[in-house]
């Protein structure tokens, strides 16, 4: 009777739809009945099959013990229609289904609604690409980065270790030019739609909504443009509720204390009040979670029971909605959860809880889709019933998102010191930005002793070879090579007498003997010419 849970993806309205047959068909206790002097077997009355649907959605995870006897009524009432069920005399088509005596039988067929195809995972964009700073349309980023050939030697390895030996290359600073705010808008709506599939764990968003239907500057409005308590102002005052229905929001909030117009207050008058606000809501051409986002937001449903985790991910989807939307869901589930929570408040309606009340008037108004969906009401009242018990933190702006966002922008926006002749080039052009592939241990090894150890390896011969340097530089190189790489030192000069070989001794230069012919004057004899006395 539980069933599978269907998780997060496209089109789960309608695999909850053919779930929710089958569980019905394979487990609805069939048995003789008679009507009419005629007996009919195989059949069900009408109101054993709404008892036996009610407790089947209620202990059933994908829909939970939210559901009413009425909602599973009107699904009979659906299934009647859509042939799913027949009366004993054949006939289906219309929604006449009540709660009685009446007798229905299965059909024969199997009424299940078909899934869309979609194209295989390697055809579509599996992450959207977050934009250059230079450039707001995306770009093909190629699996290699093109990079100059490391070559070393003894002049670029100087400047190399330029600051180790205390000397400063040649730099310079390159700025990047500033980001435009279509730049920024841009990058919050990738980076916020990967956000969204990272905690939806899928590998694509494709069947759950359209991004080229997205603007930008509404997530940006929406993380910014906010109150102290966090609700989004508008800028357009004629986009937001009507005076009158914002009084009427908050007098029921604050009840008995938030009557601003001060008229007089008679029996009945919070149900007035209360139906001033359910008119309004009721009227509305779009639901507040939009046509455009159903599919998401019925997705996000399959994360359940993991609270937190649809928590993150009705944060970030509510980003997406347009502002004037977004600030009418948070008045009204603010509304919805005091209420609820207001023991001063009278009852609203004599045959059911205020809780009850709150959930089956206004879940139409926050999600249904613009085609009919039979699962409409369950699922609505499902995310409205969790929306209401979470309305302090599903409405918040994702703060693991907000940081990421804030920390690429400031990225981008960094300056960066390029160093003269190492190890870039500017005549390559580098792509916008690349990802990283994780390797093994062993190709890392590899890597290391061909690339950089080999690189090394070149560097110290072309010292030893070098017959331009003098003996003098070239020990004072070789003394730098070993403090910064002892190990690839000591792997070509193991001893010192191999140290020693790179170093001929110098053959002993004799002393000239003195010419005496050279001298113009014969030695004399010593004569003192004057004394040392006083």
């Amino acid at each position: 009777m539980d069933g599978k849970m269907i998780g997060p993806g496209p089109y789960r309205a309608t695999k909850l739809w053919n779930e929710t047959i089958k569980l019905f068909r394979g487990g609805m206790p069939l048995k003789r009945h008679w009507a009419h002097f005629r007996s009919y077997d195989n059949s069900f009355t009408a109101s054993e099959a709404v008892d036996y649907l009610y407790v089947l959605l209620k202990h059933n995870q994908n829909f939970g013990p939210e559901v009413t006897r009425y909602q599973s009524l009107q699904l009979l009432r659906k299934f009647l229609k859509n042939h799913v069920i027949e009366d004993v005399k054949g006939r289906f088509g219309k929604e006449d289904f009540d709660d009685n005596g009446r007798l229905y039988r299965f059909p024969p067929q199997s009424p299940l609604k078909p899934l869309p195809q979609h194209a295989p995972v390697a055809q579509r964009k599996l992450v959207p690409q977050i934009p250059p700073w230079h450039d707001c349309e995306e770009t093909q980023v190629s699996n290699r980065l093109p990079m100059k050939p490391l070559v070393l030697n003894s002049e670029s390895w100087n400047k190399r270790h330029s600051i180790a030996i205390g000397e400063v290359a040649e730099c310079k600073l390159i700025r990047k030019r500033d980001l435009t705010p279509k730049n920024v808008v841009q990058i919050w709506k990738s980076m916020t739609l990967t956000h969204l599939q990272g905690i939806l764990g899928l590998q694509s968003l494709d069947g759950l909504l359209d991004s080229k239907l997205l603007r930008p500057e509404h997530i940006v409005h929406n993380v910014f443009s906010v109150n102290k308590q966090g609700i989004v102002v508008l800028k357009n005052r004629a986009e937001d509720l009507p005076h009158w229905v914002l009084s009427a929001m908050k007098c029921l909030a604050n009840w008995p204390n938030g009557n601003d117009s001060k008229q007089p207050m008679y029996p009945g008058f919070e149900r007035d009040v209360f139906r001033t606000v359910a008119e309004h809501f009721q009227r509305l051409k779009e639901p507040l979670l939009t046509f455009h986002l159903y599919e998401m937001f019925v997705s996000i449903l399959g994360l359940l029971p993991k609270q937190q985790v649809v928590v993150e991910a009705l944060q970030a989807c509510c980003l997406l909605l347009p502002p004037p939307s977004r600030r009418k869901l948070q008045l009204l589930l603010r509304l919805m959860a005091k209420a609820c929570h207001n023991d001063t408040l009278p009852p609203l309606n004599e045959a059911i809880g205020t809780r009850t009340l709150m959930v089956q008037t206004f879940s139409r108004c926050i999600l249904y889709s613009a085609d009919e969906v039979d699962l409409d009401e369950l699922l609505a009242t499902k995310l409205v019933t969790f929306m209401m018990d979470n309305y302090e933190n599903v409405l918040k702006v994702p703060t693991d998102l907000h940081r990421s966002v804030e920390e690429h922008l400031a990225h981008l926006r960094r300056a960066q010191i390029k160093y003269a002749g190492t190890d870039t080039d500017s005549s390559v052009e580098s792509p916008p930005h690349a990802y990283c592939r994780q390797i093994s241990k062993e190709e890392f090894e590899e890597q290391r002793v061909t690339g950089s150890q080999g690189a090394m390896v070149e560097l110290l011969e072309s010292l030893i070879k070098d017959k331009a340097m003098s003996t003098k530089d070239k020990k004072k190189k070789l003394k730098q090579f070993q403090r910064s790489y002892p190990d690839i030192y000591h792997s070509r000069f193991p001893t010192p007498a191999s140290v020693a070989a790179v170093f001929p001794e110098r053959s002993q230069r004799l002393r000239p003997h003195l010419v005496f012919s050279t001298l113009k004057k014969p030695l004399q004899p010593f004569q003192r010419s004057w004394s040392f006395r006083s």
